[in-house]
């Protein structure tokens, strides 16, 4: 320990070794720890988006539904407002799908928020197209979930195939 206070007494002699050692004390005692490894984000599987479609009809790889939009409409109705967007390069006639409304924690044993029948009138190719459509259901409008806690699923029910 007395050697360690001797050299340490031995560099501080000097005015410039003094600036050196303390300037060094200082950047030590300021430097901040390493920071911690970031965490990469995962895309929630269950997050808001388009429409999940177990469609075998030829046409469903073209279409989405999006932005789902529920307002209450009366007693035991609902006010369905959404987006079909088509992704083909051909003109698309008009389409019949069926919508199934569920929460993101809802079980596939789960009934749903809602269902109804939606009709989509012709899609030029890659065109949007904002589509009204009008649901029952069994909740309150207090108890609808909001719109990033809803999945919608859809199948397309015609034209026949």
């Amino acid at each position: 320990m007395k050697r360690l206070i001797r050299i340490i007494l031995e560099i501080v002699r000097s005015p410039f070794n003094l600036i050196l050692v303390a300037g060094l004390a200082l950047l030590s005692g300021c430097s901040s720890p390493a920071p911690a490894p970031k965490q990469v984000a995962t895309v929630d599987s269950n997050g808001p988006g388009a429409a999940a479609t177990t469609s075998k009809h030829p046409l469903a790889k073209y279409i989405e539904l999006s932005g789902f939009r529920v307002t209450e409409g009366g007693a035991g109705k609902l006010k369905v407002k959404f987006a079909a967007i088509n992704h083909s390069e051909a003109d698309l006639g008009d389409l019949t799908v069926k919508v199934r409304l569920v929460t993101n924690v809802s079980k596939p044993t789960d009934p749903p928020v809602t269902e109804f029948e939606a009709k989509i009138p012709s899609l030029g190719p890659l065109e949007t197209r904002d589509v009204m459509a009008t649901a029952t259901t069994a909740l309150r409008a207090y108890e609808l979930p909001d719109w990033q806690f809803l999945r919608a699923q859809f199948d397309i029910t015609a034209p026949a195939r």
